[in-house]
């Protein structure tokens, strides 16, 4: 007990130092965010855009998709351009133009050397140089530069639109015609683009530093990492191998083995448990998570595809139904329903078990109602993205029915809230199973601990609701980063782990102090980089060099649990070892050890290859990044779904035998797709670009020209071997799952089924 109360003590104690650290500099990203002026005007008093109609703009960018179609500030989809960097760069280009011949008389090329870095000097400076009044809320601009607003202006209304002539450009960028049918709110868009492109490029008062730390990389205004960026991602990598050396040191001299591993049962004790109305009610959840998974995988392969046929799919137009941008949308908003789903199944499969063998009153009810809200929930959003993207929604509505625009919060509001209602009456369910046997005398530290993570998964969802569809994009980015990485990174993979603890503890295989104090442990080591960790998405959406200096150093420290995820996964392998009965549950096995290595790759390797500030700073919005996140999400809680389904499947059809053939081509086709997709074409696309961006500017690395040169292309079209692979596994694990569930003969005899309840109380 000693050691648990040791234990609890550093667990809490880190999550309030972190959430301390996440809650003040959240308040500094409130308060420095770039401004939004109140109005823009001319030298003259000419006014061309006020705050009001910036905010139309964002919302009119949200209604086709938003960081589904190309993205803001590094944040979104990577066929099309980085709106930010891609405006900045043409009105840079225009304005030497305009002054080129207002000084010279002559086109810019075809001034000699000194008379272009005269031009180019004094666009730097007129760039640069911070022209907003906070006292009046007034931008003030030249008319020059007013000039060189307005052409980049009809540039993008006419991509947003139909003009034919840059058709070729919207089918490059894999945008639909008349992505944005009115006039009025693509001119609104384009003010939206001049704002996002203006914070970049602009110092922030008493600073060297633009208000996104000087990116993007743009060398026509000095646009450059600062020194702050550059120092504190060397300090990351020193906190990095100084958290290795302490962790290897803990784990190699610390460690104590106070107890041996406990004498495996003869029978499987979770087995010899009755199962419940509410376990059985449970298939219908494992048909929904496999059947959008395989959903989410074609949508992919569609995805995919429409990066080197923007508009069509082998020849077949489907732009104008499924354009990019819905397609992206549901392949993302897919997955977050089914790996929460596999989850969420896996918490009411172990409720009735924490609870002595027996259903709480009404669980299968409320199991069955929440299955049913899942779905309108799914549905209904996804009908809600296209209306949307198809601009057929009235523009009033498309937040909260249709689309924020928001990656990984794409649905509308209104479905947003349907699911914080799900999770939280799933919080509810589980704590009727989970507080009474809390209440039981014992050792029941493990179970507080998988109840904390409970809780906070039920909640910390409800982070999404402190932004707004007109919030600033700053104070947006800080809340929706605690659901994607805080909540997704931070408390489910708390209850993952634990929730593997409890399963080895109950089936007698890994003692109750050890699984205990392993959870604890773990627990601490993932809050203490995951909370402050946060901020590494945040290094330059508007925020200051303080909120840099803790996401940098805090990111950091995320990589250094999962060093020792090799030595877990050979642990969790051992264990079939442990006893006969072990084998009927070899292939959930075989896909919690997947999660151990691609946690280890996927969020380790591959998490900390963007995580520097010096190293984000070049390869933000890059085919790094969906690199990174297809390994960490699909290869952690992807996996770790699909052994969860696996393991409920077994249980719920304790006759059921998988099939050895279709398991093996579920499982290494799966993993080989995933190792393909990566390493033949996400990686090399993201490493080309890197270098473009780094020696030209990232507006080079997501230009037209440089995405549709033939190696990029080669290597879009290489990822199909991979895709095609991966396909076949996922087609091969729902067929098995789906076999398993509509199987007749996977139940329990009317013997099995008297055994005593006394075993689930046991288990327990």
């Amino acid at each position: 007990m000693a050691n648990y109360r040791r234990l609890w003590l550093i667990l809490i104690a880190i999550l309030g130092i972190t959430f301390t650290l996440l809650g003040y500099f959240g308040f500094e990203v409130y308060r420095e965010a770039p401004p939004i002026p109140d109005y823009v005007v001319t030298e003259d008093g000419r006014q061309l855009m006020t705050e009001e109609t910036i905010l139309d703009g964002q919302t009119a960018w949200q209604s086709v998709g938003g960081m589904q179609l190309g993205s803001i500030w590094g944040h979104g989809a990577y066929q099309a351009p980085d709106w930010t960097a891609d405006w900045l760069h043409r009105e840079l280009v225009t304005w030497m133009e305009l002054a080129s011949m207002e000084t010279y008389g002559l086109p810019f090329a075809e001034l000699n050397g000194r008379q272009q870095n005269a031009v180019e000097y004094e666009l730097k400076e007129a760039y640069r140089t911070n022209t907003y009044d906070a006292a009046t809320g007034t931008l003030t601009v030249s008319a020059m530069r007013a000039e060189a607003m307005a052409q980049t202006a009809e540039y993008y209304a006419r991509l947003f639109g139909n003009d034919l002539e840059l058709q070729p450009t919207r089918e490059n960028y894999a945008m639909k015609e008349n992505t944005l049918p009115s006039a009025e709110r693509r001119e609104k868009l384009t003010q939206f683009f001049f704002w996002t492109a203006w914070a970049a490029s602009t110092e922030r008062p008493g600073k060297s530093a633009t208000y996104t730390n000087n990116w993007p990389h743009e060398p026509l205004i000095d646009n450059v990492p600062t020194a702050e960026n550059i120092m504190w991602s060397i300090i990351s990598v020193i906190l990095l191998i100084a958290g290795v050396g302490g962790l290897v040191w803990a784990w190699s001299f610390l460690r104590k083995h106070d107890e041996s591993d406990p004498a495996a049962p003869a029978k499987d004790p979770i087995s010899t448990v009755a199962l419940t109305p509410s376990q059985r009610s449970l298939g219908k959840y494992l048909v929904l998570v496999v059947g959008l998974f395989v959903f989410q995988v074609m949508i992919g392969g569609l995805t995919a595809h429409y990066t080197v046929e923007g508009q069509g799919f082998y020849g077949f137009e489907l732009s104008q139904w499924i354009p990019y941008s819905l397609a992206r949308t549901w392949h993302i908003q897919a997955a977050m329903f089914w790996i929460a789903t596999g989850f969420l199944a896996a918490g009411l499969f172990l409720a009735p078990i924490i609870n002595g063998g027996k259903d709480p009153k009404y669980q299968k009810l409320g199991v069955d109602i929440l299955f049913w809200a899942l779905v309108v929930v799914c549905v209904g959003s996804f009908i809600g993205n296209y209306l949307a993207i198809a601009q057929v929604m009235p523009e009033h509505l498309s937040f909260w029915l249709g689309h924020q625009g928001y990656e990984f919060v794409d649905l509308g509001r209104l479905w947003q809230i349907g699911k914080f209602v799900g999770i939280v009456f799933w919080l509810v369910l589980m704590l009727r199973g989970m507080v009474p046997a809390l209440r039981q005398p014992g050792d029941r530290h493990l179970l507080a601990l998988l109840t904390a993570s409970v809780i906070a998964i039920g909640l910390f969802y409800g982070a999404g609701f402190f932004y707004g569809e007109r919030t600033h994009i700053s104070v947006m980015e800080y809340w929706r980063w605690w659901i994607v990485h805080l909540w997704v990174e931070g408390f489910f993979e708390v209850f993952a782990t634990t929730a593997l603890a409890f399963i080895f503890c109950s089936m007698g295989l890994v003692s109750r102090t050890i699984a205990t104090s392993a959870s604890l442990a773990s627990a601490s080591l993932f809050m203490l980089g995951g909370v402050p960790g946060t901020f590494h998405h945040l290094y330059f959406s508007g925020t200051t060099t303080p909120v840099m200096a803790v996401g940098a150093a805090f990111s950091a420290l995320e990589v250094v649990p999962l060093v020792v995820l090799g030595y877990e996964a050979w642990e969790n392998w051992s264990l079939k070892n442990r006893a006969s009965w072990m084998e009927n549950i070899r292939w959930p096995l075989m896909f919690f050890v997947a999660v151990a290595f691609w946690n280890m790759l996927g969020a380790g390797v591959l998490g900390f290859m963007i995580n520097p500030p010096i190293a984000l700073y070049y390869i933000q919005g890059l085919n790094t990044t969906p690199t990174h996140a297809h390994a960490a999400l699909f290869g952690v809680y992807g996996f770790l779904a699909l052994g969860f389904c696996l393991l409920i499947l077994r249980y719920i059809k304790p006759k059921l035998v998988f099939d050895e053939k279709l398991m093996k081509v579920a499982f290494w086709w799966l993993n080989a797709g995933l190792v393909l997709m990566l390493f033949t074409s996400l990686l090399p696309v993201g490493f080309i670009q890197f270098f473009a961006s780094a020696s030209e500017g990232l507006w080079y690395a997501r230009s037209e020209a440089f995405m549709q040169s033939d190696i990029l292309q080669t290597l879009r079209w290489v990822r199909t071997f991979g895709d095609v692979v991966f396909i076949v596994g996922a087609l091969a694990v729902a067929w098995q799952i789906c076999k398993g569930v509509f199987s007749r003969d996977g139940g329990l005899s009317a013997n099995e089924q008297d055994e005593p309840a006394q075993v689930a109380t046991k288990v327990a």
